[in-house]
């Protein structure tokens, strides 16, 4: 009786394992034929460039802090902020009444003397007059002119002008004010260029040369970028920071850019001409041993690569894979070695570019 409890028992147990293990490998086998969703491209070949990323400081090569020679009143403002302004154009006028009354006398009394010298010299008898009197007129018409001249010049530098092409920046007075000798009335910019203030390693200083390519980006949120050259490397190396510095020439016709802004910069380094590229999402990183899955037949194939240069989204291959080759750029997290794949989109990757 109790050998038959045993078998009852066993028995059920017996059957249940064996339908567990049944289950199991036609699970296996389902999950064998799944195939995994991806997306592939076929691999091109391009140029990709090597940066060196920091930051700039932009500044205006051209500006000019606009003050008066004279004092007075303003007496009218001929620009206001925003304004742009050439080279000479008039900014203000400075009451000048009275320097334009000195300005006439001093003509008057040169004219006068002028012609006391005049006539002395018709005169045929040189015994009516002393070549000491002469040389004295000749004396006073000298002084009278200079006293002229600087009347004139009062006049002049009360009419404000801009010394530079430029925008008017700020403006410090209000019409009616009473200025004073070299009161500041303007601060005039020109951004059509500016200048990008660069501080790198001394170890970059071999990597660099005057007229060599870089990118400004106004923030780190745009893709948006400015073409900028090398102007002036510096020769020495601060001795504190260990840095020297460089800077760069921004084009800045449009007025994208202003004055003071803090900027990223890419330096172009090198470029590597018609070699393999591929998308740089497309790349596996593991234990920093890189990897990609190239399509063979219906299944992907894990392929380990070697990398070169990488410039935004892309990235050089320098070995592991051909060009003309369909490889995986999405859904590759999901992959195995030899697993069975579905292709549910091929993106041509010259023509994204």
């Amino acid at each position: 009786m109790e050998a038959l409890t045993k078998k009852t028992i066993i028995l059920p147990l017996l059957l249940a394992t064996l339908l567990t293990a049944c289950g199991e490998q036609e699970q296996t086998k389902e999950e064998e034929k799944y195939a995994v969703p991806v997306e592939t491209a076929t691999v091109i070949q391009g140029d990709v460039s090597s940066f060196y990323s920091t930051t700039a400081t932009l500044e205006a090569p051209q500006e000019a802090k606009v003050v008066t020679r004279v004092a007075g009143l303003i007496q009218a403002l001929e620009v206001e902020e925003g304004d742009r302004v050439k080279k000479g154009q008039l900014l203000a006028v400075i009451d000048s009444k009275r320097q334009k009354f000195e300005l006439d006398r001093s003509q008057a009394e040169v004219e006068i003397i002028e012609q006391e010298l005049n006539r002395l010299k018709k005169i045929s008898n040189k015994e009516f007059f002393s070549a000491d009197s002469m040389a004295k007129l000749e004396y006073n018409l000298q002084a009278a002119m200079a006293k002229r001249d600087l009347a004139a010049l009062y006049v002049q530098e009360s009419m404000i002008r801009s010394p530079i092409d430029g925008v008017i920046a700020t403006r410090f007075v209000k019409s009616g004010n009473m200025a004073k000798e070299f009161d500041e009335l303007f601060y005039v910019i020109n951004q059509d260029e500016l200048y990008g203030i660069v501080h790198l390693p001394e170890q970059q200083l071999q990597h660099l040369r005057l007229g060599q390519d870089a990118e400004i980006f106004a923030n780190k949120h745009t893709q948006q970028t400015t073409h900028a050259t090398v102007l002036r490397i510096s020769p020495i190396v601060d001795a504190q920071s260990g840095t020297f510095k460089v800077t760069l020439s921004v084009p800045n016709q449009d007025a994208t850019l202003k004055a003071g802004m803090f900027t990223r910069v890419e330096l172009r380094y090198d470029t590597h001409n018609n070699v393999i590229t591929v998308p740089y999402n497309a790349i596996i990183n593991q234990d920093n041993e890189f990897a990609l899955y190239v399509i063979d037949g219906e299944n992907a194939n894990r392929r380990a690569v070697s990398l070169g240069y990488r410039e935004a989204d892309t990235v050089e291959v320098i070995a592991g894979i051909e060009p003309g080759e369909q490889i995986v750029i999405r859904g590759q997290q999901n992959l195995k070695d030899k697993s069975l794949v579905e292709v549910i989109n091929s993106v041509d990757l010259a023509s994204a570019k």
